[in-house]
């Protein structure tokens, strides 16, 4: 059960952060190919989860892999930036979110295909922490 967008958690813990809307994503929803967006819009975490889930369509782990994580830390700069200090609810359900938490997935299943088990462990920790419901969207780390 994610905690609804805003509202604080009434059993102590941080309220919910929620990213601003990202230029890229727009771009991206726009059409524009996420390799142009990324350039444009180095920042975006949608950006480079888009480049990360084709790379690992085309069976290019590792290059998924290096696109995950830059998406990843372009990510975790957003959420300090919007006040998130290190754990909390960060919700699917709210859209600018889904930047991050795609390319937080997507870190999990390159690394996964890399035979990174601990970092796939980590990633499903973080996913869950972030918002449980998450993985409805996301799909499985790894079997």
């Amino acid at each position: 059960m994610s905690i609804p967008s805003g509202r604080p958690d009434l059993l102590g813990g941080p309220p919910a952060t929620l990213l601003p809307a990202e230029a890229g994503a727009a771009a991206l929803a726009a059409g524009e190919p996420a390799v142009e967006v990324a350039a444009r819009f180095p920042a975006s975490s949608a950006a480079w989860a888009a480049l990360a889930e084709g790379a690992l369509d085309g069976g290019r782990p590792v290059e998924a892999y290096a696109y995950a994580r830059t998406g990843y830390h372009r990510g975790l700069d957003a959420l300090r930036r919007a006040g998130w200090r290190g754990h909390g609810p960060v919700p699917w359900s709210h859209e600018p979110n889904q930047g991050f938490l795609r390319a937080l997935a997507a870190l999990g299943r390159a690394a996964d295909a890399i035979g990174e088990t601990a970092e796939v462990q980590r990633i499903r920790a973080f996913l869950t922490d972030s918002d449980p419901d998450a993985a409805k969207h996301l799909g499985p780390l790894a079997p």
